[in-house]
Parts: C-alpha cells; structure tokens; sequence
C-alpha cells in the first residue's frame, strides 16, 4: 500500500470503527437540502406507471458528478431501500481508497520441520490472507514454487491457517434456500477457486450411462454416474436425484439423452472447505510428482516456522472489476473482510467490516446513518441504502485518484457485464458505466454516465416492490434521459 493510502486509512480513529450503531434509519439526512424537488422526467414516470411500480416504492438520484453538482432528477431521496448488488459499489469503492490501489493478496507457506533432500519432515502450513481470486491456475503456480524449493515427500500434515478472519458458522441456506448455488459460497481465508465445482454431463447412448466429468480434479473424489434417459431435458438437474459429501457426487437418477452436453455449477456446501482444499491439493500435489503421507486440517502457523514460498494475488483494481461486472458475490464478501482485517489489524468479521466503512464515509464528511451493511455483497433482505447516500458516495468517488479504476470495473451500458445486453444500438450505448443489482422484488442500477453535453452524471434508481422485475424500462429511460440531457 501506498504512503498516501496508508495514512489516509491510520487517521481512521480506533473509536470510531468501534462504534456499534450503524443500524440507525430514522436520521434525517442532513444533505438532502431542496434535492426533493427535482422532478423526474415523464418518461420514466410513464414507464414506472406501466409497470405498476408506486412511486413511494422507486428511490431515484441524478447529480451532477461533483461535490455539490447539479440534481436533476430526484425521488425519495432520503428513503432506505434494498440495494441488491449495487452495495457492491460501496464495497469497493472503500477498498480503493482504504487499502489503496497496489493492494494485493498473499497466501505464504511455511513448515516447522525439516528438509532432507527432497523429503519434507513435517508440515507444511499455508496461511491465507483472503486472497479472493486463488484460482487453480494461480494454485498450480504456487505449488510449482514449492516444488522448485526441492520439495516432493510431505512427511507431515498440511495445515490450513485461516485464523485473519474470524471463525463464525455460515449457513449456505440462508439466503434463499438454495445452498448449492455457486453464489451462496461463504467467505473463506483459504479460499480457493470460489470453491465451485463444475460437472459436465455427456450421455453415452451405448452404455446406458452417462459420463460425469469433475473440475477441478479431486483425489479420492468419487463420482457415482446417472443413467441415461429418454424423455424431453425439463429439469434435468432434479432428475439427476444427486447427493454431494465430502468423499463424491453421487446421481441417483438419470439424464436424459435429449439434452446433449450440460456443464453444471456447484456449491458443494456439505463438503468442509478443508475437505474441499485437501482433495484438490492432494491431486495437483500428486500431478506434480509430490506425495502427502499425513492428513489436511485447520490449523495456526507456529512459533519458529521457517518461510518456503508466497504467492502475490493480482491487484485490487483486477479483483473489483470481477466483482462489479460480473457481480461475484463470494469476492465482494472477501473484500469486505479484508478491510477489516487491514484496519482494524482483528480477526475480520462482515460486523466489523460494515463499521470500517461507515467510519471512512464519516470521515469523508458522508452522513450515511440510512446504511446498512450485512455482508457488502448485496445478497441480503437486510442492506439498506438511500438513493441520496449512494449518489453521494459515487459523487465523491469521482473526484478520488482512485476514479478510473473504480469507474472502469463496472459494466459498460450495451457492451459487457451485466449490462451487456441492455441499452444495445441506444446513442448512450459505450457512453455509461452502470452497476446492476436483482433480487426478488429488487431492482437497481448505479454508476455513471457521459452526457452527450460531455459532463460525467451520478445516476441511482433503487426499485423495492413485487413489480421491481418489471422496472428496467424505467431504469433505461432514466439513463437515456440523462445521457440527453445532462
């Protein structure tokens, strides 16, 4: 980190992040001033009309991009509202200027016994650091660098240090009863590729069977086929009948011939991520030669450990970018834990996380008494922003060293990410960089827009109601009326 970033974070009292009542809504915001009366244009009136959106249930800011800029549309300003993944803006936005713009990842090795040739007598130890994009090609890597130590017999355990964020139980359920989702992956210190497995399914007519192929490749992992079906695809992930454990997949059911190839994606959530770190280490270990002779557990580094190897993750504005394009919700969730491990030098908590943010917004002279954080990911019933908040941390983000970083990780209207397909052949199409956020009875877009006048706008719309599904016409039209009229 930087000089300059790192003592912006150090003026970030200790008190202050350790206050507790970050959960207050009924505080007026003091900066709502006359931004009330902006009326929003009849485009989007009629399209929130059509859709049966009430107006009390839309929260709509457009400023200027600023401090102090122009409003010219506003709604509801000062109400809280589900942000869905556009909170995700707030995440990172903090990382940048918190951790600055160099920031990155480092998982280290260690062992407490000693090499003779190429056997290792004892343990080796990694220690994470959060790092949210260890992906197999970057653990292959890493090993590689351990094996170029001389490395090959592991006489001892591989213990896994996790102990920079605290060690909390995380239900992959709780959101939304699905916890085989890929996007209810909990938090992990070790975490290691988004721990997601990915089956594809190839029937094979003349057995009777279809073949099941596992990425990543886990020793000991032992996969029970399905057999081939006949009959129209339909569900064919129910059909499968499949049960996941931290020794296989097993798929009792079929699959049936009319869907050809299909890739599944899994969070195989009652697979320990120990168990799940172990398996893929125990076979990229073994691809490279190497051999484990003890068991992977969770564990601390010890005094005395002697320094085998590191491995530098890519920098925060690579992170970010995944996280806001793609809305990688298990990242933002990391990211969120690291500034809390950064600054308040703590086992990182979300709880702790949440205050480090409301603490550099307070410094930044941000009332934010309507936010609420949970997880800083945006998948959550519980996170609250205002329109007016949001707008005003864009506002201020603009104005920060860190802006082109920050601007560039969200989706390009018409081109990329989750705004790819919308606003496509529009004269605002590659003019605006706009966060999504879709929940059930949320919709929301955040970000900025280049006015044909060639002014930079903040524009929010934050939708909470049953027909929010129905609201991007509304959200469109209030981006094409900025790009013509700002």
């Amino acid at each position: 980190m930087s000089k300059k970033f790192r003592s912006l974070s150090r003026t970030l009292s200790i008190s202050a992040l350790l206050f507790s009542s970050f959960f207050f809504s009924s505080c007026t915001n003091s900066f709502a001033q006359d931004s009330t009366s902006a009326a929003l244009p009849q485009s989007v009136v009629s399209a929130l009309q059509s859709a049966g959106i009430p107006s009390q249930n839309v929260g709509i800011y457009v400023q200027e991009a600023a401090i102090g800029g122009k409003v010219l549309a506003a709604s509801n300003v000062n109400t809280p509202f589900n942000p869905a993944s556009t909170m995700k803006l707030v995440t990172t936005d903090a990382a940048l200027e918190l951790l600055g713009p160099t920031f990155n990842w480092k998982t280290a090795a260690y062992t407490d016994g000693q090499q003779i040739g190429s056997i290792l007598q004892g343990d080796l130890i990694f220690k994470g650091s959060g790092d949210p994009k260890l992906v197999l090609e970057n653990f292959w890597l890493f090993l590689r660098q351990i094996r170029a130590k001389g490395i090959r017999d592991i006489r001892g355990n591989v213990v896994l240090d996790r102990s920079i964020f605290d060690e909390a139980a995380y239900d992959p359920s709780q959101f939304d009863g699905d916890p085989l989702k890929p996007y209810n992956v909990g938090p992990d210190a070790l975490l290691l590729n988004y721990k997601t497995v990915t089956f594809q399914f190839m029937p094979d007519d003349a057995t009777g069977l279809t073949r099941v192929v596992v990425d990543p490749p886990m020793a000991g992992y032992q996969i029970i086929p399905p057999r081939t079906g006949k009959g129209a695809c339909g569900d064919w992930q129910g059909k499968l009948q499949a049960t996941f454990d931290d020794k296989g997949a097993n798929f009792n059911g079929t699959f049936p011939a009319s869907c050809g190839e299909k890739t599944w994606y899994v969070n195989p959530y009652t697979m320990s991520s120990t168990a799940y770190f172990g398996a893929v280490f125990r076979q990229m270990w073994s691809d490279l030669g190497g051999t484990l002779s003890g068991t992977v557990k969770t564990g601390i580094v010890p005094v005395g450990t002697r320094f085998i190897a590191e491995w530098d993750s890519v920098t925060l504005p690579e992170v970010i970018r995944d996280i806001n394009k793609y809305s990688n919700n298990v990242m933002a969730r990391q990211v969120l834990l690291t500034i809390a491990a950064d600054i308040l030098k703590l086992p990182a908590t979300p709880e702790r996380g949440a205050r480090a943010v409301q603490s550099w917004l307070a410094n930044k002279g941000i009332a934010a008494n309507d936010l609420v954080i949970e997880n800083g990911a945006g998948l959550s019933r519980n996170e609250r922003i205002s329109a007016q908040t949001m707008g005003r941390i864009l506002a201020s983000a603009y104005q920060s060293p860190t802006m082109p970083e920050f601007m560039s990780s969200m989706p390009l209207v018409g081109f990329d990410g989750t705004m790819r397909n919308r606003l496509k052949g529009q004269e605002i199409a590659g003019q605006a960089h706009v966060k999504t956020g879709t929940l059930n009875d949320v919709r929301a877009i955040a970000g900025y827009v280049l006015a044909a006048s060639g002014k930079y706008y903040v524009v929010v719309c934050l939708i909470n109601h049953a027909n929010a599904s129905r609201g991007q016409a509304a959200q469109d039209a209030l981006l094409q009326w900025t790009y013509a009229n700002g």
